[in-house]
């Protein structure tokens, strides 16, 4: 009798997403950490990011809260989505690509899913759409074509010792 193949293993969406929150756990963010996870058409991880300052700035001298003008956060933090398109390689691999994330993109992150030509979007969690921003940014995903997608998958649980 032939041995059948295991049943619990984990689907594509929960892979990806799965590699998202991991690379979240990379974000020195201490109130949000957001990972994110491109992927070809072919189930290949194209590439991958979590917010964070850019490269060469010192994360010691920049603020990491909310506070006001030049000390929040947000204007030095690169985020999630927008370093995993910085990362790839080769740019023109990104179009017709899919893009996980944990956490739904803002207009800025939303222009460069567009202009990559990523053309899915799989988001975890949401907690912002009552902003402005994010409005703008599911109206303009929405208007260039791209496929917006809750993720709908099991929670994958990730244990770091």
């Amino acid at each position: 009798m032939q041995e059948k193949h295991r049943v619990d293993y984990l689907k594509w969406d929960e892979y990806f997403m799965g590699i998202a929150q991991l690379s979240a756990l990379r974000s020195k963010d201490p109130s949000t950490q957001v990972g994110a996870c491109i992927v070809d058409a072919g189930h290949k991880v194209v590439s991958i990011g979590y917010n964070g300052m850019p490269r060469g700035v010192d994360d010691e001298k920049v603020p990491w809260g909310h506070g006001e003008g030049l000390n929040s956060k947000y204007l030095y933090v690169c985020h999630a989505e927008f370093n995993a398109i910085l990362n790839t390689r080769d740019g023109p691999a990104l179009n017709g690509c899919s893009l996980y994330v944990t956490l739904f993109p803002c207009n800025e992150c939303a222009k460069a899913i567009i202009q990559v030509g990523i053309k899915e979007l799989v988001y975890k969690d949401d907690f912002h759409g009552d902003q402005f921003i994010y409005q703008a940014s599911r109206k303009m995903l929405e208007m260039a074509g791209v496929k917006i997608r809750h993720y709908e998958g099991k929670t994958v649980k990730i244990s770091v010792e």
